[in-house]
């Protein structure tokens, strides 16, 4: 029995300022046709890396040999939570009404209902669309627009991901140019601002990020799938912008679904987690919350991976 490795010089850079290199490092992969972005996620994973900015591999070479440690370990999947609690009068979008959270029947009152030992509660929320971490459908922005109920699975779950980060950047706008190096074709593109710092606070809606409309344009020549941000509005909403939507407009216009008020970016890669945020299927309804959430896959390291010298750049 053979099993695959993978020998490589690596240059990591990190979100967090740093940078590590690694020289003749080995280790394991599913087949030799292993591509290099899925090595880059390999080598990531396998070493428990986080805040990730940029991964350069060279000298690649890869072989078969006898499966002296068994076969590579299968990758396995971190759950990482995207999305913020909702909770009995909290506020999401400054101005609009807080969820009302109450019970329609108590355990006490279903008492008499059952036999003895056995209760039941039932509760009740009343809330608006836009309450928490939420999902924008076409019908949100256009007439006739495709509702929650007509939104494919395929636009909503286990989608590869792209994360743009402009998180301490000290500017609001994601622009083309953080876009233009990107492939997104039926990705979900999350934008990692750092907007979300200010959740449940008066300053959570002032000044926060947002993404320009020409940005958006070229997320939809380029076929994205779904497009999140971590801020109150995925528009410019002060009153500068003088209440135009372009980006609501232009993304949903071409029927790709925006999830607004996403938290917990700075857990993902740049790449190769994978994202879901699927809502009820309601008709005649635009927006509703979502639980939203990622898979980040990891590997196991082998005994000569860990042995592997990684040292500081100089």
């Amino acid at each position: 029995m053979e099993q695959y490795r993978a020998e490589l010089t690596a240059d990591i850079t990190f979100t967090t300022g740093g940078r590590l290199q690694a020289q003749g490092l080995r280790v394991a992969v599913p087949h030799l046709d292993v591509t290099e972005a899925d090595l880059a996620r390999i080598l990531v994973g396998s070493l428990g890396l986080r805040d990730v900015e940029r991964v350069e591999l060279r000298d690649i070479r890869t072989f078969a040999e006898p499966a002296s440690f068994g076969p590579p370990a299968p990758p396995r999947r971190r759950f990482v939570e995207l999305s913020h609690v909702i909770t009995d009068g909290m506020v999401t979008y400054p101005g609009l009404a807080a969820p009302v959270i109450t019970a329609h029947l108590t355990w006490e009152d279903s008492r008499p209902q059952y036999a003895p030992g056995t209760e039941f509660s039932l509760d009740r929320i009343e809330m608006l669309g836009q309450t928490g971490t939420y999902l924008d459908t076409p019908r949100h922005r256009y007439v006739g627009g495709t509702d929650l109920a007509g939104v494919s699975l395929e636009r909503l779950a286990d989608l590869p991901a792209v994360v743009v980060r402009t998180a301490g950047s000290g500017r609001r706008a994601v622009t083309e140019a953080d876009l233009e190096p990107l492939a997104v074709a039926g990705h979900a593109v999350l934008l990692h601002t750092g907007g979300d710092r200010g959740w449940g606070t008066p300053e959570y809606g002032a000044d926060a990020p947002y993404l320009t409309g020409e940005a958006a344009a070229l997320l939809v020549e380029r076929g994205a799938a779904l497009v999140g941000i971590d801020s109150v509005n995925i528009d410019d909403n002060t009153v500068a912008a003088g209440g135009e939507r372009p980006a609501h407009t232009v993304l949903l216009a071409a029927g790709i679904p925006i999830v607004e008020h996403l938290t917990g970016l700075e857990e993902l890669p740049p790449h190769g987690a994978r994202f879901t945020a699927a809502p009820p299927r309601i008709v005649a309804f635009g927006t509703f919350p979502v639980r939203a959430y990622a898979q980040v896959p990891y590997y196991e390291p082998h005994d000569h991976t860990r042995s592997a010298g990684w040292q500081p750049a100089g």
